[in-house]
This record gives structure tokens, sequence and C-alpha cells, in this order.
């Protein structure tokens, strides 16, 4: 009995640790974010604050851009990246947790500047249009095809984005375009710099139908800034929506994790979007990861607030892996001693069959050789039963198989005896 509680919690364990090893996350995720003093480097590092209350650490990837962002996770070089809105990438290679906030198109230029409130009108102008590789260079790309401008109509420019506001000042530029969140820290100087305006461009609604990927949001006065009061009265702004995407297979358990930090960090109201916008599940263009669509919808459930997060993100798939233990292991378990018993038991049971050849033959009234032959069959069971070890339990099976050969071995000498008595 000993035994097979030693068994049977030897299985127990290899079953937990195995679900265990299955269930626990990395430790540590890979997100590629934007460059230097950009608003993604800040919001990533928001995220990292938040995933290190779990012991996740988060390394935060600098690039040119939501363009680099999706060729890293395309190659599997890292493991969740922003993208800007209308920045494509391989469905295959990505899984959406959502979008997680707005990334309107703001235009700024000097304020004694005359630049046509119609962007189709803008030629010879110099623009700073994002560098090769960002968000910014590829949504003004589109923007310019949406509005009928060539790209040869303007020199474009790929100046940080810190330095856009002297450039406008000096005269270098014309128009800076910024895409990004709308407190971002360099958009929340340069709306402090005396002498620069927020051009309110005309005809936004028609720019935004002819980028399936665009909305229109509204900025209150004084949304950019109080003072001085940036904008002076409300403007329409072209918006995308940045979107938290990962990589397929990610583990579950950091799913869950970026889901809830994404909650945690952008469902708030703000100063474009109502509170509980997001993160949300539409307008993303990827699929949509599971996991993190439940969490949207849902939110959290009673789980989480006593268990550890990787297991309260997985109880689903706690359950599918503890059913073949409670079909499979268990009755396993259960059967393991019956199977021990009847092996053990089948040690002397193996020998009746020949034992019951020999009792059969002395019913045919075998001659005097048979007699002798059959006594050495019988005293070779006898040694081999002799020899056998068997727990103490599974003796007694021992001993009533030697006795049953006794029997027979008597009633040979019988026939043997009656044998040379009819002979004398």
């Amino acid at each position: 009995m000993r035994l097979w509680i030693t068994i049977s919690a030897a299985m127990v364990l290899a079953v937990l640790v195995a679900i265990i090893l299955l269930l626990h996350p990395p430790g540590d995720l890979r997100m590629a974010a934007g460059p230097a003093g950009g608003a993604y480097i800040e919001v990533a590092q928001d995220y990292s604050d938040v995933l290190a209350e779990d012991d996740i650490r988060l390394e935060i990837v600098e690039t040119a851009g939501s363009v680099e962002n999706a060729r890293l996770l395309e190659d599997g070089a890292v493991d969740v990246v922003f993208l800007q809105g209308g920045i494509e990438v391989d469905p295959d290679r990505a899984q959406a947790i959502g979008t997680v906030f707005f990334e309107p198109m703001i235009f700024m230029a000097r304020e004694d500047a005359w630049i046509p409130p119609n962007p189709a009108l803008w030629r010879g102008l110099s623009i700073n249009s994002g560098a090769p590789g960002s968000g910014t260079a590829d949504a003004f790309r589109d923007f310019e095809r949406a509005v009928g401008l060539a790209q040869e109509d303007n020199v474009h420019v790929a100046l940080p984005y810190d330095q856009a506001a002297d450039a406008l000042l000096d005269g270098t530029l014309d128009i800076a375009v910024f895409v990004a969140p709308i407190e971002a820290p360099y958009l929340l100087a340069a709306y402090e710099v005396p002498g620069l305006k927020v051009l309110n461009l005309e005809h936004v609604e028609a720019i935004s139908r002819r980028l399936s990927y665009a909305t229109v949001v509204t900025v209150p006065t004084g949304g950019m800034s109080l003072n001085p009061v940036l904008p002076p009265r409300p403007v329409d702004l072209i918006a995308l929506e940045a979107r938290l995407v990962v990589r397929p297979g990610l583990h579950p358990a950091l799913v869950n994790r970026l889901t809830m930090a994404a909650i945690a960090l952008h469902e708030a109201q703000g100063i474009i979007n109502d509170p509980g916008a997001f993160p949300g599940i539409e307008g993303t263009a990827l699929p949509l990861n599971n996991t993190a669509r439940q969490l949207i919808l849902e939110g959290p459930s009673t789980w989480h607030d006593w268990l550890p997060y990787w297991v309260a993100a997985q109880v689903n798939r706690v359950f599918l892996l503890f059913l073949p233990f409670f079909f499979i292991v268990l009755p396993l378990v259960r059967l393991l001693p019956r199977i021990y018993a009847y092996f053990q038991r089948w040690r002397v049971w193996q020998h009746y069959p020949e034992i019951r050849l020999i009792e059969q033959d002395l019913a045919d009234n075998p001659s005097a050789e048979d007699l002798v032959r059959m006594q050495g069959q019988l005293q070779v069971l006898d040694e081999k039963l002799a020899d056998l070890r068997l727990p103490a339990a599974y003796r007694q099976g021992q001993y009533d198989a030697r006795l049953h050969l006794e029997l027979v071995q008597k009633r040979i000498a019988d026939m043997r005896a009656q044998d040379s008595g009819g002979g004398g």
C-alpha cells in the first residue's frame, strides 16, 4: 500500500510540475517603440512600469517608428509593437490587442505665414514630413495622395520633432507635420512657442474619407494649451488610431498582462476621446487576439483577485490541462493496484494450464512411462512455484498451487503403486 501511495503521489506531482511549466510565462518582453524622445517611447515606459508590478521586464527597443516596428515584428525580433493606423503588417505574423489612443495629424506653421487652408493647393512649400521608417512619413504620403498632391509638388524635410519649432521660426520650414498623441512631450513644447499656430484645415471630413484608416476628432478650445489658449476655437483634425500589436503565439499570460496594462493606461477620458473608448477592438485591421478581446469586452474574471496572474489568465487552459488528469491519470492511479495484484497472481496462474493438462492425461489410463514423465513435470513445476518471490499478500495463491501439485503427485503415486501391485 505504501508503494502505491508513493507512486500515486509521484504521478500527481509530475502532472502538477508539467502544468506549471506549461502555464508559467517567460519573464521578459521586447517592445519596439519609436525614436528617442518620441511619444511611443514615453508610453512604452508607462507599460514597463505597469508590467514590472508582476515582475515582467519590458525591454524597450528604439526604432525609427511604426514602419520599422512592423518589420521587426514580422521578423520575430520583438514580441510587441506600437503601430500607427494605416501601417500594414503581415496578418499571419501579427495579432492586435486593440487600438490604444488617437494620433491626430497636426500641421503647425508660423502665425504670420499664409498657408492655404485647402491642402490640395499646397505648392512649393518646405514641409517637415517625417523621417524614413517613421509612421509620420508613411501617413503623410497617404495624405498627399488623398488630397491630390504629388510628392514633387513640395520640398520634404526630415528633421527631428524637437527641432521643428525652431525651423519654422527661422523660415527653414513652412509646415511641420506631427502624427502623435495630442499631449506628446514635443507637441506640448511646440504649443508654447510664441509665433506658432496649428493650421485649421478645410475639408477634413472629406480627406478622412479618402483614408480608410482615419477618422475625425474635435479638439476643444484650449485642448492643446490653456496658456496660450490653443486652439483659440474648436478645430477638427484627421486622426489615426495607434494599435498595440503582438506576435502570434505570445504566451497568453503575457497577452493578459499587456491588455490589462492597456486598460489601465488608456481607458480614461482624454482631450479627444471619451472614457472607455480605449483600448478598442474595432478598426485594428488585424486579427484580434482572443484573450485580449475577452478582457476588453468582459474585464478580468474573479480568479484574478486570488490567483497568480499567470494562472488566472489561463483558467480555461488549466481546466483543459487537468481534464486528462481527472479522466486518465486518476482512473489509472486507481487501476494500478489491481493491475499489480493481477500480475502477482498471474505469476502463479500461468502454471495451471500445464497442471490441468496433466490431470486430463491421468484420466486416459496413462502408461507407467507416462506417469513417470508426468511426475517429473510436476516436480519441475513445484520447483518453479517454490522459487517465486511474492509479496506476503499474494503467497496464499502460491501455497494453494503447491498443495494442488502435491495432490496430483499423490494421485500419480497411487496409480504407479496400483500398477506395481497388479504386475506383482
